[in-house]
């Protein structure tokens, strides 16, 4: 064969070839269609049962002697006149004395880092940021309207005045105990 009738028979082989990878995309799914048939036969549906729903059953307060805990008077609080007079509380903190340095930061702020006696009065001495300060029974510390009531060679007690959730004043025991070493 020459070359000129291989040039000229070359569009007619790839045509050939083309039609032969075309014929083997063919549109034959039936082999599918039986595997999907089998796998229908054979597989057994799913059959759950979902519980029946709890019935639900709402709580009547039938309690009408006591106080309602969502009362409108209890939960937005009574005045301060009220509160005292119904729960005979006399605990309040005295906003009118002068305020003591100690008083200006957070109890978990002061830390005590040392103690003192002069033979009748201990005297704890307490760090805030960098400054160490004197104190002794009866100051106060912390922003709670807390009194130190004892002053020992390893911890400082104090009386704070807070608030409860209801509003009433009440007293809480803190410590504050010895540092030890660096911070």
């Amino acid at each position: 064969m020459t070359r000129e009738t291989i040039a000229a028979r070359m569009p007619l082989l790839a045509a050939a070839m083309l039609a032969a990878m075309l014929a083997g995309c063919g549109d034959d799914r039936s082999e599918l269609r039986s595997w999907m048939e089998n796998v229908r036969a054979t597989m057994q549906p799913v059959r759950e049962t979902i519980a029946e729903p709890k019935k639900f059953e709402p709580f009547r307060y039938d309690r009408a002697a006591e106080v309602h805990p969502f009362a409108r008077t209890r939960l937005a609080g009574l005045s301060a006149d009220d509160a005292r007079s119904s729960r005979g509380s006399v605990l309040k903190p005295d906003l009118a004395r002068p305020r003591e340095q100690l008083e200006s930061f957070p109890l978990d702020a002061i830390r005590m880092v040392g103690h003192m006696s002069n033979g009748r009065q201990n005297f704890a001495l307490l760090q805030v940021e960098s400054v160490v300060h004197q104190a002794r029974v009866g100051n106060h510390a912390g922003q709670n309207h807390g009194v130190i009531t004892r002053v020992a060679e390893n911890e400082v007690r104090l009386r704070e005045l807070v608030q409860d959730a209801a509003g009433d004043w009440v007293h809480r025991e803190t410590t504050l105990q010895l540092q030890e070493g660096g911070k």
